[in-house]
């Protein structure tokens, strides 16, 4: 695991790693995000949550929502028969265990906390965009307004009073959550992929996916991402 080390190792700043009495978070060895796609309506509430908490430009979205759709319709004799399918998909970082984004940057900008959250350290950034090409996610953004590249920071300020990441505490229908990573696996499985989301080996998501009952028959009829103007 990548890791800074340092006073940069923990979220909570001038404080050694680890639980203390005052500090208002439980520090665990990798955060993770859960995401139920059965239960994700599409409605994008938890995208414009982060949006809102973090003043986002328009088309900066570190929390992104897939809308697949597969399947079409078959004429059969005098009736037409469909077999159209969907699910959403509520995407951000992955604070990944192995972080591809982290070793191209050359000012090491980018750090993986001892939580595992994966951080921009926005003053050392070059703005050479090498993390962004790196990320196979699409999950770091260059801001313009900001001059600096962005993602998704798991809402660590939130973490370090107690409170859940924005995108978690907004969902209306209770798609998402967060968690130890490895506890996470243990009580729902460690699925981190399904379309569109690239390969888990490539630098190992901290993801778990509960997917939608039509994922299988999605992936059966060539699915596509309906809303890829949005992303």
């Amino acid at each position: 695991m990548w890791d800074r080390g340092g006073s940069r190792g923990t979220l909570c700043p001038g404080r050694p790693a680890g639980p203390e009495p005052g500090c208002g978070w439980k520090a665990l060895s990798q955060y993770a995000f859960l995401v139920n796609s059965n239960c994700c309506s599409g409605c994008k509430t938890c995208q414009v949550a982060c949006k809102d908490k973090n003043d986002l430009p328009a088309h900066v979205n570190w929390r992104k929502v897939y809308e697949v759709t597969a399947g079409g319709w078959q004429r059969k004799e005098a009736a037409w028969d469909s077999t159209v399918t969907a699910y959403n998909l509520s995407v951000s970082c992955n604070h990944c265990l192995n972080p591809v984004c982290l070793p191209p940057c050359p000012t090491q900008a980018i750090w993986k906390t001892d939580s595992g959250i994966v951080l921009i350290e926005e003053s050392l950034c070059r703005n050479c965009r090498l993390c962004i090409n790196a990320c196979p996610y699409g999950a770091i953004y260059f801001d313009p307004l900001a001059n600096t590249t962005t993602k998704c920071d798991f809402c660590a300020d939130n973490l370090e009073t107690g409170l859940p990441p924005a995108c978690v505490a907004a969902c209306p229908n209770r798609a998402l959550d967060y968690g130890e990573h490895a506890e996470m696996k243990r009580r729902y499985g460690d699925l981190s992929h399904v379309f569109p989301l690239p390969s888990p080996s490539i630098a190992g998501p901290a993801l778990i996916i509960l997917p939608h009952r039509n994922t299988a028959l999605a992936a059966s009829l060539g699915p596509v991402v309906a809303n890829s103007e949005e992303l």
